[in-house]
């Protein structure tokens, strides 16, 4: 197995491991991630997205044949289960169940259940640890790994969360075997962020490889998986808790793409073709202020395009109501909107100097 390495100050640092049919292998895992002993395997309440109850069930048979006592709750699957109601459902159960600070949470699924149970296990009894088994590439590359955990809300996506780091992350390529084509070309737009944001060679690299990409080759997808998680994990150790504005970058497109997810009320468009959209406009604005060249945003389209992703706004979305939302964004400080813009493929800025004019005439390429 392939394995990445999250540092974090105060000996908090996590694995990533990447490989494949390496289930029963699991129960070890845990037991070095957390810190174990076989004899002293704690309890754990494992989060399962309905998509994968099957895979669920395994997994589940698989820790309670070594040890583990299990509660276990399926997640309906979709952007309206990271929500204030299923979250009370979930502390209902938590309490009906006794469970306690040593009780382990494991999430087994894509972003809405890593982001979900993460942040029950950042909130409940005030922390438990918890391991990410993320089903998804999305999920993989991207919301498994550096400890952003929420849930949204109707004024905004992920408006309600807290930074809470895994004790673990287990990828298995075999999840991806029966996830829906169009959530793995989803996933390939947080995959193309990377090598935008921090790697030209990057870049390139998904450019020339692009079609092997597409048919799932095992070493390509595992060699993309790879580097997103080292990209991402070297982001987090220097930033953890976005304080010096550096893990910000990892937002490339986002407070676009976050307003076109609530315009469409969190069903319309899945999470990554919103960032392929949010990215282009953001590359188009920054290309409007000279920043970078025609080019610099054609490679993008070009790349987001062969993974049949969207690259513009819909029409119907209104600009007006686009921009209240994003003047809720997280980036945004007292009103004033805040975006990440590329200086080049490889390199992005934080730039606080927007305006509302600037933003309505990006808006209009549609």
């Amino acid at each position: 197995m392939r394995s990445v390495k999250v540092h974090l100050a105060d000996h908090r640092d996590y694995p990533i491991v990447i490989g494949q049919n390496r289930l029963q292998e699991l129960p070890l895992f845990l037991d070095q991630c957390l810190q174990q002993k076989e004899k002293k395997r704690r309890a754990v309440l494992v989060f399962v997205d309905e998509k994968v109850k099957s895979q669920g069930f395994e997994l589940i048979n698989i820790l309670s044949g070594r040890g583990f006592e299990i509660h276990s709750m399926i997640i309906p699957s979709g952007e309206s289960s990271k929500s204030l109601a299923q979250l009370s459902t979930i502390y209902d159960f938590c309490a009906e169940k006794s469970l306690t600070r040593q009780t382990v949470v494991i999430t087994l699924g894509g972003g809405v259940v890593g982001d979900l149970g993460g942040f029950v296990a950042a909130t409940y009894n005030r922390g438990m640890d918890f391991i990410q088994i993320p089903t998804t590439l999305l999920a993989m590359v991207d919301s498994s790994v550096g400890g952003k955990v929420g849930i949204n809300h109707s004024g905004g996506k992920n408006l309600i969360g807290a930074f809470h780091q895994p004790r673990g992350v287990w990828i298995d390529l075999n999840y991806l075997e029966t996830l829906p084509q169009r959530e793995f070309l989803s996933g390939l737009a947080e995959v193309v962020k990377y090598g935008v944001i921090l790697d030209e060679s990057f870049f390139v690299y998904l450019e020339k490889n692009s079609q092997s990409i597409i048919a799932k080759e095992n070493n390509i997808l595992q060699d993309i998986i790879q580097r997103s998680c080292e990209l991402k994990a070297e982001v987090v150790k220097n930033d953890e808790h976005e304080l010096t504005g550096l893990r910000m970058i990892l937002n490339y497109g986002h407070t676009f793409a976050h307003a076109f997810e609530t315009i469409s009320n969190y069903g319309e468009l899945l999470h990554g073709e919103a960032v392929s959209i949010g990215m282009i406009v953001a590359s188009r604005f920054a290309q409007m202020r000279g920043y970078i060249s025609e080019e610099v945003t054609q490679r993008q389209i070009r790349l987001l395009q062969t993974f049949n992703l969207p690259v513009k706004p819909k029409k119907e979305w209104e600009t007006d109501q686009l921009i209240r939302i994003m003047k809720r964004d997280k980036k945004s400080t007292v009103g004033q909107l805040r975006l990440i813009l590329p200086t080049r493929i490889g390199e992005v800025k934080l730039f606080s100097d927007i305006e509302e004019r600037e933003v309505k005439e990006v808006l209009q390429v549609r």
